[in-house]
């Protein structure tokens, strides 16, 4: 992790912003905040589009603020637990897909892979965005980039 600031995880802010503290992981917490984005997924992937939807929206809005106030109160743009970013980019991955096995490990490593390597403007945002939003932008656009890829692989499968 970035600092040896640790949260609060009795506070909620926190406790959500670091995903229940999934974020605390010693080992690549992005990827274990991706499995709790999974594990919400499954019950939101039985729910009308519409619904999902509204969810993940109000989950990324809600995230803007968790992590705005979470990065404020430890110090740190940015923590690397902070992993509620990784949450919600994967269910903007799923979007609209089968809710099978396979689709949803190719949506976990798709997103995981553009959230990792951060292509243009995945890289930009990261860099150029500030506060909470930024901390949400560039995994909005990396679930984005993987949810393209699955579209597509959903048409033409």
């Amino acid at each position: 992790m970035q600092s040896a600031t640790r949260p609060n995880l009795k506070n909620p802010v926190h406790l959500l912003a670091f995903g229940l503290g999934t974020g605390l992981s010693p080992v690549a917490p992005g990827t274990a905040g991706s499995v709790l984005g999974v594990l919400l997924y499954l019950p939101l992937s039985g729910l009308p589009l519409a619904v999902y939807l509204g969810i993940t929206a109000l989950l990324f809005a809600a995230g803007v603020w968790l992590c705005a106030r979470t990065s404020k109160d430890l110090g740190v743009h940015d923590h690397g637990g902070i992993v509620w970013d990784e949450v919600v980019g994967f269910l903007i991955t799923m979007i609209a897909l089968p809710r099978e096995w396979p689709w949803i490990v190719c949506g976990f490593l798709l997103f995981r892979f553009f959230d990792i390597v951060k292509p243009w403007p995945i890289r930009w945002l990261d860099r150029h965005v500030g506060g909470g939003l930024g901390i949400m932008l560039d995994d909005l656009v990396a679930g984005l980039f993987a949810l393209i890829l699955l579209q597509l692989a959903l048409r033409l499968l």
